[in-house]
């Protein structure tokens, strides 16, 4: 009985051995699960995804993996919502990020120099976002931020934010909105001195602006100084972007003299100061131009027509400009073109100042 008894204890022993090293084996075995996204419904028993991840070839069979994850007590933990694995990781890897609730995530995309508008579509064209605010208006939309009477444009920073499956659209909008108060209260506190702007907010409105004549990092400040000094001196900041916003859906992309004439409360060629709002939402790089702008005497500048600008510091110099660039040897009585900036806007700066 005894030779039979040891045999016995060694053949268990050896099934035992041999099925611990095929689970440690299953446990770190490389897997390539592809770039598919894996669902975790809410309630979702262990053995019903396992066998999901089996018949999908990401794991050899699913036994192993139920029992390794009630080995290491895990085998309740699961977090539902959407997983996409990288090739190579581990089934103990796999384990821990379901575990961890680490599911896959999607960019939304918010451009520097797009209106609230523009925001709420690329918003409402995210297609694993639940949509909450399609057909609201921006007033309404603001309402559901908890922020009623504020004038929505300007205010959210552009940037991509990257969401989960079944998150809202307001999520995206609250961490854009709280990502431009922080970054906006932050710039203001480490401003340059004696500008002529009242607040923060009125810093916002002129970054917009500055967001909308160019796309240039090495003109923001410039552009920004010519504003500033213009405001200094209480010119009218005459610029073509106001003018555009003002018109809404009027503006066919034609800006034509009798629209700079029409006044609106954002028509800058006949009002003095800033307009009420923002035009756009402006980037980080343009609201720090304006609170650190060029110190220069330019009071004008022109569009080139390759996206860069002119600047002049006086009326006569900047005709010269005019006739050089825009009228191109015209009279100078002619109504100027309509020339495109970098940002396809128009920017003549090119009536008297």
């Amino acid at each position: 009985m005894r030779p039979l008894l040891i045999r016995l204890v060694a053949g268990l022993a050896a099934a035992c051995a041999i099925g611990a090293g095929y689970l440690f084996w299953a446990w770190n075995h490389s897997l390539k699960p592809g770039a598919e996204i894996y669902d975790v419904k809410p309630g979702m028993p262990l053995r019903a995804f396992a066998r999901e991840l089996s018949a999908r070839g990401v794991l050899w069979e699913s036994h192993s993996f139920v029992w390794l994850a009630h080995l290491t007590g895990r085998d309740r933990d699961l977090k539902s919502g959407e997983y996409r694995f990288r090739d190579g990781m581990t089934a103990r890897e796999l384990l821990d990020q379901v575990v961890a609730g680490r599911v896959a995530e999607y960019p939304v995309v918010l451009i520097e120099g797009w209106t609230f508008r523009q925001f709420l579509d690329a918003i409402e064209e995210a297609p694993k976002l639940t949509h909450t605010l399609i057909g609201l208006s921006p007033r309404a939309v603001m309402e559901r931020l908890g922020h009623k009477g504020e004038h929505p444009e300007g205010r959210f920073f552009p940037d991509t934010y990257y969401y989960s499956a079944g998150q809202t659209d307001i999520m995206v909008l609250a961490n854009a909105y709280d990502k431009m108060q922080k970054l906006l209260q932050f710039e203001w506190e480490g401003r340059e001195s004696n500008l002529p702007l009242k607040n923060a907010y009125e810093a916002l409105i002129l970054a917009s602006i500055v967001e909308k004549e160019t796309g240039r990092a090495d003109e923001r400040r410039l552009i920004a100084g010519v504003f500033i000094n213009r405001l200094r001196h209480g010119m009218k900041l005459q610029t073509d972007p106001t003018v555009i916003y003002g018109m809404g859906k009027m503006f066919d992309g034609n800006l034509r003299l009798k629209d700079l004439r029409r006044d609106t409360p954002y028509n800058t060629y006949t009002r003095r100061g800033l307009p009420p709002s923002p035009v756009a939402m402006p980037g980080k790089e343009s609201l720090q131009a304006v609170l650190h702008p060029m110190v220069t005497g330019a009071l004008f500048f022109v569009a080139r027509g390759d996206g860069s600008h002119e600047f002049s510091t006086t009326l006569e110099e900047h005709n010269k400009v005019v006739l050089k660039y825009q009228l191109k040897g015209k009279p100078r009585h002619a109504s100027p073109p309509n020339v495109p900036n970098a940002r396809g806007q128009t920017s003549k700066m090119s009536e008297t100042r």
